[in-house]
């Protein structure tokens, strides 16, 4: 995840904390983070960047079949009119 969407969750995190413990909010705010990266390194997902990259790639291969499915089609329909 992206360090900026992080920070702001951390701050939104801090911003829930007591106005009497935000003396420590240095501390709280790194915590915060720390915890944050820890539990979503932990989750199976893909960056932005990749995710793009490889919806590219499924567009490419799908353009790649349908022409195929077509070429197919016409070779059928070619080795049925000359066995016809």
């Amino acid at each position: 995840m992206e360090q900026l969407r992080i920070d702001e969750i951390a701050k939104r995190l801090l911003a829930k904390v007591p106005e009497t413990a935000r003396n420590i909010q240095a501390d709280l705010e790194e915590n915060f983070r720390a915890v944050l990266r820890a539990s979503l390194s932990r989750l199976d997902l893909v960056s932005r960047e990749e995710f793009d990259v490889q919806s590219k790639v499924l567009e490419r291969t799908r353009s790649r079949l349908e022409a195929l499915e077509v070429r197919v089609q016409e070779l059928e329909a070619a080795k049925s009119a000359r066995g016809a």
